[in-house]
């Protein structure tokens, strides 16, 4: 049996690269879409990767063009994508008083819009194979709301919604859809925080750690799992009990 295609949008980034490595040690074939613009990024990747059925498919996942451009061209070499992971984000974080036009849109674009992008060209080939993993993955901000991302976190909120809606339209086609919801991670977004801010953060969160890329990637991976067609529409926090719900 050939391996199991999984495209992750979002890729090269701290949690996409552990992602990336955790469905490639699985068995799967991956594809990181991403943007290629930062040579130093593209370097550290190649490096974390180096040995792994991983290639780096540059890609703006705000181009819906370029989108079902992928999509096609991998079916057409593959015959499907098997797993979807929509790890692509951004942030531009200011209050709402202050927030412009343009930080708004651009966060929508990438957090919403490219699930949105990806998941169109790409179920279609999962309907016609009768099997599919799709894991979307959001922010515990999504679910608590954060001071200064009124933009992030309705874009994180909103992809849930999205997940739901999906789950329900595709359940009879072999395909699931989930999402992730990740506390605060040993990421260079996370990282970059002042100190005593990140101090801050790590004293509210009751394991009192941030999380690690690998340890989201392995809710990924279950998500991900062939014997995982059991379990779609849930939203599964992996914070470190930072926020907690029935």
């Amino acid at each position: 049996m050939n391996p199991r295609i999984a495209v992750v949008s979002g890729g090269i980034g701290g949690l996409g690269t552990a992602i990336c490595l955790s469905l490639a040690r699985n068995g799967r074939r991956v594809v990181a879409a991403d943007l290629d613009h930062d040579p130093t990024r593209v370097a550290a990747f190649a490096q974390a990767t180096q040995g792994h059925d991983i290639q780096l498919r540059p890609l703006d996942v705000t181009d819906s063009a370029a989108c079902k451009g992928m999509v096609r061209e991998l079916e057409d070499a593959h015959g499907a994508i098997d797993v979807l992971v929509n790890a692509a984000g951004i942030t531009r974080d200011t209050r709402l008083r202050n927030m412009e036009q343009h930080q708004w849109d651009e966060v929508m674009s990438v957090n919403l819009d490219g699930v949105f992008n990806l998941c169109r060209p790409a179920v279609d080939g999962m309907i016609r194979r009768g099997f599919g993993r799709i894991v979307n993955i959001s922010s515990v901000n999504g679910q608590t709301g954060q001071f200064g991302q009124t933009n992030y976190s309705a874009a994180k909120a909103g992809m849930h919604g999205f997940t739901m809606a999906l789950a329900r339209e595709v359940a009879r086609h072999g395909i699931t859809v989930n999402t992730v919801s990740p506390g605060y991670c040993e990421t260079a977004m996370v990282m970059a925080l002042n100190e005593d801010v990140r101090s801050k953060v790590v004293e509210s969160v009751p394991v009192g750690r941030l999380g690690k890329p690998e340890e989201i990637a392995r809710a990924v991976e279950f998500l991900a799992a062939d014997d995982a067609a059991f379990v779609t529409g849930i939203n599964l926090p992996v914070n470190g009990g930072l926020f907690m719900s029935f």
